[in-house]
């Protein structure tokens, strides 16, 4: 994806590249204004947003919960006449009469008890009817109030109204058909109510059925409310999984698909738990809300339209996206002037640099009125300028002194081969003579002059520092009667990385000055040690077990060892004098290493006094040629 990413801007970088720095720096500007307006812009709609949602919620929440209190109102109405009808003994004396009632009965029935009941039901002007259905067929039907069961023996709802037991059970219908087949036609098929069942049983026995109904616009009033407000549309689902809702309005333009999409969108809560979601239809955005109504088992749903909120909130980015244009367009004016202005002092210098490009050094920078960078780099222009001139007169001066020394090189090498044809003439009589001590001896020193003379370079090979100092130690040991005794301790492997040239000799030339001052008889040892340091370096240790130092002093020389200039010396107290010439060969070697190699790499002194005095060399680990090599991690210069 990163790949990818860097790929597509790649045309934009090159493009952006070729471009003047004005042009750079402007564009610089917009992205950094344009990168954050964006940031922010999307936050800020994102948040009006879910607010905009939230208060949706919160809306359809209180409409659903006022909604339910007006319902539940309804149900304690509808509950209140069964219970009236259940507890009313001459009407279910007369439901359960074994012989055909008279006449005088039937007119006391229906002035007295019939009566009562229309009353009530005029007094509830809510309730559509308010019916009760006997099996009896010794009884009479007492218009609206008393029918035979008959009627609605083909009723989905009768067998299960039946078998209640007294329990209640609530149907909702889609219509209001005439029971009494009083029309060819069912003229309110299309005003859907729900009913109270309740079964009568007495003794065990089936007696009849209650039956209470309501139209579903007196039952809530805000799902059968007629046209009003198309924001939004609440509907009841009864527990089969049929919506009822009002047809004369609807939210949505295709009302088969929009009823669809929201019983999908109501399974989906069942199984989520969640009370609300978001859902689309024809490009329409909507918000539902559902909540149960334990009672009659159905849920009312309710589902507003997002789509006034969501223009809403398109109009009010396209306001911000427009004032981020405008303000944009403004401040690139603004700033391209002021550019203008800044980088005129720059495009002066820039011409005075391509008179230096094509060779024209006495070429000055003109001078700026700005006291800024641009005025700050043309002052340290003419001073580059100042110091490349003075370097071009140093180094005709460092070659006429060059050809100086080659010549003098010329005449020191024919002085040294008359040292060394001097060396092997005395080797030759000292052979003669049988004199093998001597002849040693000169063939060490002419090994130690060939070394010092032969300067090709800076770095030598390993074993070739180690032959001059065994060259050395065999010289030094005619003074000692007890000789120095040079041990090494190096890996073969080792003796092809590359030091600097005359590095160990001065290390191992203080362990012969300094390390047995008082003679002695005792075994005189300089051991040479070899070993890997980190991952990239090796340590060469040079030990002696002599006298060593005192702590004081060890101290002393490190100091003297890493001091910088005169005034540093003269501080840790080791600078060059008649009584004191300690710690100048450590510290030349230490310069050396840390000019050729860097600062991690140098010299340190341990020491014990009476035990060993020892130098801790850490160099690099590179290899001068790559033959006969395994170490891992190595540089090598070929």
């Amino acid at each position: 994806m990163k790949q990818r990413m860097i790929s597509a801007l790649q045309p934009a970088l090159f493009w952006l590249k070729r471009r003047s720095m004005q042009s750079r720096l402007v564009t610089a500007y917009i992205v950094i204004i344009l990168i954050p307006s964006i940031i922010i812009s999307n936050y800020f709609f994102n948040e009006i947003s879910k607010t905009y949602t939230r208060d949706a919620v919160k809306q359809s929440q209180f409409m659903l919960e006022l909604e339910k209190f007006h319902i539940q109102k309804q149900i304690e109405v509808m509950d209140s006449a069964a219970q009236i009808t259940r507890l009313d003994q001459e009407l279910i004396d007369y439901l359960t009469l074994s012989e055909e009632p008279g006449t005088i009965e039937l007119l006391e029935l229906s002035r007295g008890t019939f009566a009562d009941f229309s009353r009530i039901q005029f007094n509830n002007p809510s309730i559509l009817h308010w019916r009760l259905f006997g099996n009896n067929p010794l009884i009479q039907e007492i218009w609206p109030i008393v029918f035979q069961e008959k009627r609605i023996e083909k009723e989905a709802w009768f067998a299960e109204a039946s078998a209640l037991g007294g329990a209640e059970m609530w149907v909702f219908q889609d219509g209001d058909r005439d029971i009494m087949k009083r029309y060819t036609s069912e003229p309110n098929v299309d005003q859907p109510k729900i009913s109270l069942l309740r079964e009568i049983n007495e003794g065990g026995r089936h007696v009849g059925i209650i039956s209470i109904e309501m139209l579903l616009k007196e039952f809530s009033p805000k799902t059968f409310a007629g046209i009003g407000d198309v924001d939004y549309q609440m509907m009841i689902m009864d527990d089969s999984g049929t919506l009822f809702m009002d047809q004369r309005r609807s939210i949505s333009s295709d009302s088969e698909a929009f009823v669809k999409e929201v019983q999908r969108q109501f399974a989906g809560l069942q199984q989520s738990g969640e009370e609300t979601s978001r859902f689309n239809v024809d490009d329409r955005s909507y918000l539902i809300t559902a909540s149960p109504v334990e009672r009659i088992g159905a849920h009312l749903i309710n589902v507003i339209s997002m789509e006034e909120p969501i223009n809403h909130i398109a109009q009010l980015k396209k306001q911000i996206i427009a004032a981020n244009i405008i303000l944009i367009l403004v401040l690139s004016i603004i700033t391209y002037f002021l550019n203008s202005m800044i980088l005129k002092g720059l495009r002066r210098l820039t011409d005075a640099m391509k008179k230096v490009r094509r060779g024209e050094l006495n070429t000055t920078a003109p001078r700026l009125e700005e006291s800024g960078e641009v005025g700050e780099l043309a002052h340290h222009f003419n001073k580059l300028l100042q110091t490349i001139n003075e370097l071009i007169a140093q180094g005709v001066r460092k070659q006429a002194i060059t050809k100086e020394a080659e010549l003098r090189t010329l005449y020191s090498q024919i002085d040294s081969h008359f040292l060394y044809n001097t060396l092997e003439n005395i080797k030759m009589l000292a052979e003669i003579e049988n004199q093998r001590t001597i002849s040693d001896v000169l063939t060490s020193l002419g090994g130690m002059m060939r070394y010092n003379f032969k300067w090709t370079g800076e770095y030598v090979k390993l074993k070739d520092e180690i032959r001059h100092i065994e060259n050395y130690i065999e010289i030094m040991n005619i003074r000692f009667d007890e000789p120095v005794v040079l041990s090494l301790d190096i890996p073969p492997y080792f003796m092809e990385l590359e030091v600097l040239k005359m590095s160990l000799q001065p290390l191992v030339e203080n362990s012969v000055k300094y390390s047995w001052p008082d003679g002695g008889s005792q075994k005189r040892e300089i051991k040479i040690t070899v070993r890997d340091w980190e991952d990239s370096g090796v340590v060469i240790t040079v030990a002696d077990n002599g006298v060593g130092m005192d702590e004081l002093l060890v101290s002393q020389i490190n100091a003297s060892i890493v001091a910088v200039g005169l005034q540093e010396r003269e501080r840790v107290g080791f600078e060059r004098s008649e009584e004191k010439t300690e710690g100048i060969g450590l510290r030349n070697v230490h310069e050396r290493i840390l000019l050729y190699y860097g600062k991690p790499y140098g010299l340190e002194v341990f020491s014990v006094q009476g035990q060993y005095a020892k130098v801790v060399m850490r160099i690099p680990k590179v290899l001068l040629t790559g033959r006969g090599m395994d170490i891992e991690k190595a540089v090598d210069r070929r």
